[in-house]
C-alpha cells in the first residue's frame, strides 16, 4: 500500500500516518485543541474512504480540550458512515477520562498497542 500524504503542519499537533493492510493508523503527538481540531478533524476524514479501520495512537497526545473531543465524535460518525472503524488506542490517562466523564468511552472501541484488546 503506499503511504498517505504527509499532513499539513499543525501548530500544537503532529500525525504520523501509517497505513497498513488492515488499517491506516495514526499517531497523534503533543495537543489536541481548538486551534488544531479542525485540521485534524478534515485530514483524518481523508483517510476514511481509503480504509477500513483508522487507529488513532494517542500514546503521546499531551493534552485534549473540548474541541478536541468533539473533532473525535465527528470523526467517529463520518467513519461510521463511511463503513469504517474507527478506534483509539494507548490512552492517556487525561483523555480516558475526559472520554469517562463525557460517557463517551464506551464509544470508541479500546484496544491495547496494535491492537490487543485491553480488559
Amino acid at each position: 500500500m503506499s503511504a498517505s500524504p504527509t499532513p499539513p503542519p499543525m501548530t500544537g499537533l503532529n500525525l504520523r500516518v501509517n497505513p497498513d493492510v488492515d488499517a491506516t493508523i495514526v499517531v497523534c503527538t503533543a495537543r489536541l485543541t481548538a486551534t488544531v481540531a479542525p485540521q485534524f478533524r478534515a485530514h483524518i476524514s481523508e483517510l476514511v474512504p481509503r480504509t477500513k479501520r483508522v487507529v488513532l495512537d494517542l500514546s503521546a497526545l499531551t493534552f485534549m480540550d473540548s474541541s478536541g473531543l468533539g473533532s473525535l465524535v465527528s470523526l467517529y460518525v463520518t467513519a461510521h458512515r463511511g463503513g469504517c472503524g474507527l478506534e483509539l488506542i494507548n490512552l492517556s490517562r487525561h483523555v480516558r477520562e475526559l472520554l469517562g466523564l463525557t460517557n463517551l468511552l464506551s464509544v470508541f472501541e479500546s484496544c491495547g498497542q496494535y491492537f490487543t484488546k485491553m480488559p
